[in-house]
């Protein structure tokens, strides 16, 4: 039994295959997906897709990317979505240095707003993080993120940084780069994480897992991630399975 705790089925790479796309994750063995919003319309995309399927949890958020664009209404807007009953968690948000799509303190500010309309709404978060892991971390720990709790996903810190999220009771989500030859560092990561911390996810459709790295990724192809930190951590790929599915149910209250 899996549980892909992050993807964007909603993202036009879909189009017209969404049906298809869930049934192979079911045929897969992946039992529930996560699909997270990273603005009002995909938002709103990600709670409609969830109403739809039993099996598909919604997250309704602002991207760092898009930061520049949030609005006093976006948020109200987020506010309001997340009273269905199939929205777990805020987010994506937070911090995205890489490409800087968003100046650097709108992005902060944004990312505290979410923070506090988790604290509203009694939810977790989904953090984004993207070379901007001390910012990321500080912003967690001055907003008291560690109250609502949340997972930084596809994570791509250092194991130091870790510890400090670890201590504020987050979680730690690895995706499709575990499996990547030389990614060294999220391997040392998925040896170090406490098993009872560890998420799973693809981030579909980004960043496909070997052995189908460079197509299009989907939720089916969480298991090879899964297989992957099984290796890394002696473990079956049954046990690992069942302690991360079980971890994403406690992360998100379901």
């Amino acid at each position: 039994m899996l549980f892909d705790s992050h993807a964007h089925l909603d993202d036009r790479q879909f189009a017209g295959e969404v049906d298809q796309v869930v049934r192979r994750a079911q045929l897969a063995g992946v039992k529930y997906i996560l699909n997270a919003g990273y603005d009002v319309a995909s938002s709103r995309r990600a709670v409609e897709l969830a109403e739809k399927f039993d099996c598909i949890y919604a997250a309704v958020g602002i991207h760092p990317h898009v930061a520049k664009e949030a609005t006093e209404e976006d948020f109200e807007a987020l506010y309001q979505l997340a009273q269905n009953p199939k929205v777990v968690a805020v987010g994506e948000m937070g911090l995205d240095y890489y490409r800087n799509l968003s100046p650097r303190d709108v992005q902060q500010e944004v990312f505290r707003e979410q923070i506090r309309l988790a604290h509203r709404l009694k939810l977790p978060i989904i953090v984004h993080d993207r070379d901007a892991h001390d910012d990321t971390v500080t912003i967690l720990e001055e907003e008291r993120a560690g109250e609502v709790g949340g997972v930084l996903h596809c994570f791509s810190g250092s194991w130091k940084m870790a510890r400090r999220c670890l201590n504020l009771g987050f979680y730690i989500s690895l995706a499709g780069p575990v499996t990547f030859k030389n990614a060294r560092l999220h391997q040392e990561i998925a040896k170090l994480l406490p098993v009872n911390h560890l998420l799973v996810e693809t981030d579909s459709p980004y960043l496909t897992p070997e052995p189908y790295r460079g197509k299009r990724n989907e939720p089916s192809f969480v298991k090879y991630v899964v297989e992957q930190i099984a290796r890394l951590k002696n473990m079956s790929f049954e046990e690992l399975s069942c302690i991360t599915t079980e971890n994403t149910k406690r992360c998100f209250n379901l």
